[in-house]
């Protein structure tokens, strides 16, 4: 990894709000990456991901990111630009795909579904080396009264309880929590003491379980494991009460028309690029790091078939 990417500035990170989210967007931005090949103006590769941790960790995450991609994509698409695109909620991430204003995503399993489902010919095609077993974990106070559980049918001990999930549209913070909870018998509409909260972020879920606003929560395991090692969790007061069978999660959705776009196989040059990142160099240890991973691998659109099953139980998919 070279220097100049690691001093480069940071860039202006522009929400994707201020773009136009119409259909007529989508064809708009086709033909200006063709107008700027033929100017030998910059080729802008915009990338995105659903908002699931705070907002520093995000841009710093994804400002590294934009950098190494520039970097490793520079010979294939010579003038290309890599912009990472904010935005605020999920399903912002889903609309953004949808017509067009991002180009490739990083999306839970139930975003992803929701994503490919709405452009068609979208792809699945790289996720994180953990997320072929992904998992969930609940958790809570650790002066609540509630012990950890063994299995899912222990889950029926939380009847009763507050929970609040993360967004609404999160595999691992929301899908996947309430069918394990349904599983174990439980309606989160009924069985627990008042609604089922929606805090829109893993960290916001800790956040909202340590301070004893709810009794239990439901996050990632990446992102509890991940501030556990960081001394962000303190184990004393929120505990782990169980961790889910595992499922298949996080992953990069890509449009469909990258190839004609930014050249002939720079799809594969996108998924080569992020499957390269090796944790023993620091650099992109850094960025490894930040993702929670090992190494990037390939995935494919039928991993999340049974997601998309559980997403159109819930009534999430239609």
């Amino acid at each position: 990894m070279s220097a100049a990417r690691r001093s480069a500035s940071w860039r202006t990170f522009i929400p994707l709000s201020i773009f136009a989210l119409t259909a007529a967007s989508c064809a708009g931005s086709s033909s200006e990456s063709a107008d700027s090949a033929d100017t030998g103006d910059p080729v802008i590769l915009r990338i995105g991901a659903i908002p699931d941790q705070e907002p520093e960790r995000l841009q710093r995450t994804y400002g590294l990111l934009s950098d190494f991609l520039e970097e490793e994509l520079g010979d294939v698409a010579p003038g290309i630009e890599v912009e990472y695109v904010p935005v605020t909620e999920y399903d912002s991430a889903v609309t953004g795909f949808a017509v067009g204003d991002l180009d490739t995503v990083w999306f839970g399993a139930l975003t992803g579904v929701q994503a490919r489902l709405a452009v068609d010919g979208a792809n699945a095609v790289v996720q994180r080396d953990i997320d072929q077993e992904f998992t969930s974990v609940f958790v809570a106070r650790a002066d609540s009264g509630i012990e950890p559980v063994a299995d899912v049918e222990g889950l029926a001990a939380l009847a009763g309880r507050s929970i609040t999930f993360g967004s609404e549209s999160s595999t691992s913070g929301r899908l996947m929590p309430q069918a394990f909870l349904e599983d174990a018998g439980l309606d989160p509409d009924a069985d627990f003491t008042g609604a089922p909260g929606f805090s829109g972020s893993h960290d916001a879920t800790l956040e909202l379980v340590a301070s004893g606003t709810f009794e239990v929560g439901a996050v990632s395991s990446s992102t509890w494991d991940a501030r556990v090692e960081e001394g962000v969790v303190d184990t004393a007061e929120v505990i782990e009460v169980f961790r889910t069978p595992p499922y298949f999660n996080y992953h990069w959705v890509a449009q469909p028309d990258l190839d004609e776009r930014f050249g002939d196989g720079f799809t594969d040059d996108f998924v080569e690029a992020l499957k390269s990142l090796d944790a023993a160099d620091p650099d992109d240890a850094e960025i490894l790091d930040l993702f929670d991973a090992e190494s990037f691998i390939d995935t494919e659109n039928s991993n999340y078939d049974a997601v998309e099953s559980v997403g159109r139980n819930a009534d999430l998919i239609r």
